[in-house]
């Protein structure tokens, strides 16, 4: 038997207005603008820990009675004014930072008008055409198919879901329909340096983490291409199937670029999809003086790139480009739902928004409801243009060599690897080699509390390694120098 419906809502209730603000006004815009001055004034000061209770009601219940738009924006405020400092000109950290203006603005462009990126509207439009300038940035084939995500980890999954619907393809067998075989082992070929989000691809894909296979890394820390070979050739003797390699395009630790052309033929001798991991450092290719380090990108069978990093989009915009779209979408439909196919209209010249879906993203990624990211990336490129963006890259590329001449010149530093791209891998020289690692550490630690600069840290040939990552728009020159002196002077007080 089944249960009752719910008794019918008063007619009172149906009369009465939503609870939440509505209204058209920008009044709120005003409202925290003081916030915003007072967040951005403190930004070259160190950066400090979030004491709970900041915002007034964190911690607290769950309100019953909400307090209003006004209580919201005044707790909203407070919030801005302590918090995240990602995007700090002295932030040289993670590979990630926050948005310039043009991306800010935007995405209050994408708030109130944006919607989905489905449909025939203007911010679709702008979707496809942030794919297409992205593409064409990247150096990328004019042909690829492309489709934004919410960052690297779901652009990584999607290209190496096409590498493994594409591998098994070959022998028949559909691997999104009906799964994997029982007989089929397969293998991804990557350096050490790989970010960990393809190793959970491989987890996600039923491959396994087990299924990454880590190539050692040579002196320049890239991959070791006879090692490559030999793993791969002892692999096809036993019976093991080559489903990507990994050729990394700006390692998060230090930078390093694989040697692309070397890589992709030897993923044509052995059969394998090439992928192109250039989440951080793909943009790059937009200047003209790095395009040598991606000599044969064009000829790999997918690549990724995330906007939120040098582009400066503002954080949850990634891509995902291959060369063939169909892989996409055989590996990632979603299949027919009857509320939504049934709603269009395909067949007839569309007269309204909705009467097509417009866009195959829907079944080409993870996401079906999503916003339209590409506004973001359409808005920094037409703010700044390639020239724009080749002149940042440069510029930041720039920093970290700066950074290596001043280890080189400075008897109390220690340069552990030449910079290729805007990442700078230093350390301060102890005087008892057996304190370097100490000493270093607490060096970091003193950065983030006593200073407004604010490195990571990662190892070099298993050397403890300050590491700035220049990629922020909003960093200036004084700010780089700040950092080198602030190291010699912590060094000296904690070698004493």
């Amino acid at each position: 038997m089944t249960e009752p419906l719910a008794p019918p809502a008063p007619t009172d209730l149906l009369r009465t207005p939503d609870d939440s603000d509505v209204s058209d006004g920008t009044e709120w815009l005003r409202r925290l603008m003081p916030s915003i001055q007072a967040y951005r004034a403190t930004e070259r000061e160190p950066f400090p820990v979030y004491r709970s209770g900041a915002v007034a009601s964190e911690p607290g219940p769950l309100p019953d009675d909400g307090i209003g738009l006004d209580g919201v924006l005044d707790e909203l405020g407070a919030a801005i004014e302590a918090g995240c400092r990602v995007a700090a000109p002295g932030f040289f950290g993670f590979v990630t930072t926050g948005a310039t203006t043009s991306g800010i603005a935007t995405a209050t462009a994408i708030a109130t008008a944006g919607g989905q990126r489905y449909g025939l509207h203007s911010f679709n439009a702008l979707e496809e055409t942030g794919l297409r300038w992205l593409a064409e940035l990247c150096g990328l084939p004019e042909d690829v198919a492309g489709v934004f995500t919410s960052g690297g980890s779901t652009a990584n999954l999607l290209a190496l879901g096409a590498a493994r619907q594409a591998t098994l393809e070959r022998r028949g067998v559909d691997a999104s329909e009906d799964g994997l075989p029982p007989d089929f082992h397969g293998r991804i070929y990557a350096s050490p340096r790989a970010h960990r989000t393809i190793h959970r691809a491989a987890g996600v894909l039923g491959l396994g983490r087990s299924a990454v296979t880590e190539i050692p890394a040579d002196e320049t820390d890239r991959i070791d291409l006879g090692a490559l070979v030999a793993t791969m050739t002892d692999d096809a003797a036993r019976g093991i199937t080559p489903v990507a390699i990994v050729a990394i395009a700006g390692t998060t630790d230090t930078g390093s670029i694989d040697p692309i052309a070397e890589v992709i033929d030897i993923g044509r001798r052995f059969g394998a999809w090439v992928h192109v991991d250039g989440a951080y450092g793909l943009i790059a290719n937009a200047s003209p003086s790095l395009r040598h380090l991606f000599a044969g990108l064009e000829d790999a069978d997918s690549w990724i790139v995330d906007p939120h990093k040098w582009l400066a989009t503002g954080l949850g915009v990634g891509a995902t480009f291959v060369r063939d779209g169909g892989l996409l979408t055989r590996a990632f439909a979603e299949g027919a739902a009857a509320y939504l196919e049934g709603s269009f209209d395909e067949a007839s010249q569309p007269q309204a928004q909705f009467d097509t879906i417009a866009g195959p993203w829907a079944d080409q990624s993870m996401e079906l409801s999503a916003p339209p990211r590409g506004a973001l990336v359409w808005a920094v490129l037409r703010e700044i243009g390639a020239a724009g963006v080749a002149r940042r890259v440069d510029r930041h590329v720039g920093f970290a060599r700066h950074v290596a001449g001043r280890a080189l010149a400075e008897d109390e530093l220690e340069l552990l690897l030449e910079p290729t791209l805007s990442v700078a891998c230093i350390a301060y020289r102890t005087r008892d080699p057996r304190d370097a690692d100490r000493v270093n550490e607490a060096i970091l630690s003193r950065l983030r509390r006593e200073t407004s600069v604010m490195p990571t840290s990662t190892r070099v040939r298993g050397r403890y390694a300050i590491r700035p990552c220049f990629i922020n728009p909003r960093m200036a020159f004084e700010d780089v120098d700040l950092m080198v002196d602030a190291i010699i002077r912590f060094g000296r007080d904690l070698d004493a």
